[in-house]
């Protein structure tokens, strides 16, 4: 079978479907190659993956001040994260782009993350590759609901909806499209424009690595769209063993809550873990707190509470009676699947969208901002999703759902149909 590269960039929770569908891919005999950022290569190994380090740490430069600032603001004004996004990422765009064309030399189909469009579009160009592109969270304009990102979430209606939509392609534009013309003029290629991403994603088979029990498909997406189901792998927790201490913790009692913000601290991570540890005593729950690379720490713990750096959701989540997280898309499919209730305390880009999702799914209470949070809130909310007996219920009844879907099946599928 041909050759594969597979672009991704970002946070964990941007690689790992990347990884997942390099893995499935392989699997079926395909020759795959992860051009990713060089942080991500223990990963790439760990799935027995073929590396191509990429330049640019986007997880390093979204935990810095101006990073963190950043996920601080959240999505109150989608215009002014244009300046924030090329500061961040313009620098280091043209150094990734020349990586990932230079791991394109002997592909036969490049699969890239939609949100990085109009850059993969024109490696394709380049190295004369097919396209495709995946995406963690809907992009694609729809009068079924407002963009994610967007900063309003409720149902604008069809009109305004889908003008949500490609207002957020334009500003997603906005971030990357000087990079992307530099990149272009520099090899002969004409500019693009705002609309060229609309039809670059409309153009190109694109898979939603999302549940249609969780996102229906719109009947106003075209026909390049195909929603796979979650990508979730059995090979995900293997070789991770828990350490005794946390063996013992859960053992001790009940099933704990999972407290955690992935990268989204913020600049106050200690205030965030305090606020955590309060609302947890207060709703009289004990708890698993991630420290994640947010840096999201305590000095000194209850004894209803345990930190970790780091651990599989898929092996975690299934062991709690709730989680509390930031919203990511990743974070979100784990909790579901998980088939317990989950507690979104949004920051930033589609976080809120998957929080207004859950709650409309009845899976979970509605979102608050973290802005907003403070310990009374995030206790009742913790409360509600371990007591709500119908929530639970309905929490459950998705999980099962979720996990009997094949997602990395049917985009290997997909695939092997798009390179015949």
């Amino acid at each position: 079978m041909g050759r594969i590269v597979v672009f991704g960039a970002g946070s964990r929770g941007d690689i790992e479907p990347c990884i997942r569908l390099g893995r499935g891919l392989s699997e079926s005999g395909f020759d795959v190659l992860l051009a990713a950022p060089e942080n991500f290569g223990g990963l790439a190994k760990g799935s027995n993956l073929a590396f191509h380090p990429i330049r640019g740490d986007v997880q390093a430069i979204m935990a810095s001040e101006t990073g963190r600032r950043f996920m601080e603001r959240g999505n109150l004004n989608p215009l002014a994260s244009i300046r924030s996004m090329r500061a961040l990422v313009g620098p280091v765009a043209l150094d990734m782009a020349e990586d990932v064309l230079d791991a394109c030399r002997d592909a036969d189909l490049l699969i890239s993350l939609a949100v990085f469009g109009t850059l993969a579009k024109s490696i394709s160009e380049l190295a004369h590759v097919r396209l495709v592109h995946i995406e963690p969270t809907p992009m694609l304009p729809t009068s079924a609901f407002p963009a994610p990102g967007w900063p309003v979430q409720r149902n604008l209606g069809g009109f305004l909806n889908r003008l949500s939509g490609q207002a957020m392609l334009w500003i997603i534009w906005q971030w990357y499209g000087p990079s992307v013309n530099h990149f272009r003029q520099r090899h002969g290629l004409r500019p693009l424009g705002g609309g060229d991403f609309h039809r670059i994603l409309r153009s190109n088979t694109l898979l939603g690595a999302y549940s249609a029990k969780v996102v229906p498909r719109p009947v106003d997406w075209p026909d390049n769209v195909s929603i796979t189901g979650y990508w979730h792998s059995a090979d995900d927790a293997t070789g991770w063993q828990p350490t005794r201490e946390l063996v013992s913790f859960l053992e001790a009692g009940s099933p704990p809550v999972y407290v955690g913000f992935g990268s989204m601290a913020g600049r106050n991570p200690e205030q965030l873990a305090a606020t955590a540890i309060q609302a947890l005593d207060l709703s009289g729950q004990r708890g698993v707190l991630m420290t994640g690379w947010g840096g999201m720490k305590a000095e000194t713990l209850p004894k209803n509470v345990i930190m970790l750096d780091s651990a599989p959701h898929s092996w975690l989540f299934p062991r709690m009676a709730a989680v509390v997280h930031h919203g990511g898309a990743g974070t979100t499919a784990e909790g579901l699947r998980a088939g317990i209730p989950s507690v979104i305390v949004p920051f930033t880009l589609d976080q809120p969208f998957w929080g207004r999702r859950v709650q409309s799914l009845g899976v979970g209470p509605g979102p608050i901002p973290a802005a907003k949070i403070d310990t009374w809130v995030l206790a009742s909310m913790i409360e509600r999703a371990v007591t709500d007996t119908d929530m639970r219920a309905r929490a459950a009844a998705l999980g099962e759902a979720i996990r009997s879907e094949d997602g990395i099946g049917q985009a290997v599928r997909r695939i092997q149909e798009e390179v015949g």
